[in-house]
């Protein structure tokens, strides 16, 4: 019986820290870009290991800095989603609720989201990757570019 409680009491105590830190990031983030890229990592490969979802970020980051591409985190996310598959995201588009339905996995990748956007130093393990697709699909673009790296089930591009 005392095991039970000291177990729920250490639970409670770890939901109040998570809680407490993850109100600490909303709250910084005024721009909503941390929110944009950690909805993007869920969807894109919440299903992938930790390194396929810091290089779905990357793609994310290498894009808003490239001028092909929109400037901020969100509009790169968003980009061609006024149409129904014709976006640059799969999950933006698809038609489908975009409301994050595991808990673990979306705490995951918004504190991943939130960590890698605060950090100055950071190392793009997909090579300046402006693409990638899952290994299950042919796009008819993945053959004029060059690869670089294949993590979990996505290939990168550039």
């Amino acid at each position: 019986m005392k095991r039970d409680i000291r177990y729920n009491l250490l639970m409670l105590l770890v939901f109040l820290i998570l809680l407490l830190t993850t109100c600490g990031a909303f709250a910084s983030d005024k721009d909503g870009e941390i929110l944009c890229m950690a909805r993007n990592i869920y969807f894109e490969s919440g299903n992938q290991p930790l390194a396929g979802k810091i290089a779905v970020a990357h793609v994310v980051i290498n894009r808003r800095d490239n001028k092909l591409f929109p400037n901020t985190i969100c509009k790169v996310i968003t980009q061609g989603g006024e149409k129904r598959n014709r976006c640059q995201f799969s999950w933006y588009c698809d038609g489908k609720p975009d409301s994050p339905t595991d808990s673990t996995t979306w705490l995951n990748c918004y504190i991943l989201a939130s960590n890698i956007l605060s950090s100055d130093r950071r190392i793009d393990i997909t090579e300046g990757s402006l693409w990638y697709h899952a290994d299950y699909v042919k796009p008819y673009w993945a053959s004029q570019l060059a690869h670089t790296v294949t993590i979990g089930n996505h290939l990168f591009y550039k």
